[in-house]
C-alpha cells in the first residue's frame, strides 16, 4: 500500500476521531473495493433518499478524476489520434481513466416500472442480478440498516458471488446479517449518520484512486 493512501485514512481518523470505532471495517471495505477494481470488476451502489444521493456521489468520484489526474494510457491516446486525425487529440485529452461503478438509483424508468409492475422493494435487486458478476462489489447504504430494497439487493449479491458491503448507523439492523463487512458509524439520528457517511465515502474514493492511478 502506498504511503499516501495510509495518509488519506490517517487524515480521516484525525479529522473525525469518532470514526475510530469503525476503523477496522473501513479498512476491510477498502480492501474489498481495491481487490475488485484491480481485478477489472465493478462496484454497484444503492440507497434511498440521502443515501441515494450518496450512491451517485460515490460513482461520480470513481468514474472521473477525484483528487489526482487520470490521463489515458499512451496506447489509448494514440489509437484515438490514429482513428480521428482531426478530433483525436481533443478526445484523448478530455477522456480520463475511470473505475467501473454504477449507481442503481439512477434509472428512474426502470425503478418506477419495476415498482409498478413487479415489486418496489426488488428494483435494486433486479439490477444487481442483471448487472452483477462474481467478484463485483455491492455497497448498500442505509442509515437504519433496514431498508428492504437495499437489503434485498445485498441478499441477491451474496447469492451470486458478489461481495456485499454496507454503510449504516451504529446499531445497524438487518443489514448486519447480510454483509461481508458493514461500516457502522457512531451515530443514530439520520442526519448525523449521513454527516459521517460522507467523509468515509470520500476517504474510500480517494484511497482507491491513489492506489489505482497515482
Amino acid at each position: 500500500m502506498k504511503d499516501a493512501t495510509r495518509g488519506i485514512f490517517n487524515a480521516l481518523f484525525w479529522r473525525y476521531p469518532e470514526l475510530a470505532s469503525c476503523e477496522k471495517d473501513i479498512w476491510e471495505v477498502f480492501s474489498f473495493l481495491l481487490r475488485a477494481f484491480q481485478s477489472g470488476k465493478k462496484l454497484l451502489v444503492c440507497g434511498n433518499g440521502g443515501s441515494a444521493a450518496d450512491s451517485e456521489h460515490i460513482v461520480g468520484e470513481l468514474m472521473k478524476s477525484f483528487k489526482i489526474p487520470r490521463p489515458l494510457p499512451k496506447e489509448d491516446a494514440f489509437a484515438l489520434r490514429q482513428k480521428y486525425p482531426v478530433d483525436g487529440a481533443y478526445l484523448a485529452s478530455h477522456l480520463q481513466r475511470g473505475l467501473k461503478a454504477i449507481a442503481l438509483t439512477s434509472n428512474t424508468t426502470l425503478i418506477t416500472a419495476y415498482g409498478n409492475d413487479v415489486a418496489a422493494d426488488m428494483a435494486f435487486a433486479q439490477q444487481v442480478y442483471a448487472y452483477g458478476e462474481p467478484g463485483d462489489v455491492l455497497l448498500g447504504i442505509s442509515t437504519s440498516g433496514n431498508a428492504a430494497n437495499v437489503n434485498n439487493a445485498l441478499k441477491t449479491a451474496s447469492a451470486f458471488g458478489m461481495a456485499a458491503v454496507g454503510l449504516c448507523k451504529a446499531s445497524g439492523g438487518e443489514m448486519l446479517t447480510l454483509c461481508d463487512v458493514c461500516i457502522r458509524v457512531p451515530e443514530e439520528e439520520t442526519y448525523a449518520v449521513q454527516e459521517l457517511h460522507l467523509p468515509v465515502c470520500h476517504a474510500l474514493c480517494a484511497a482507491i484512486e491513489n492506489e489505482c492511478f497515482a
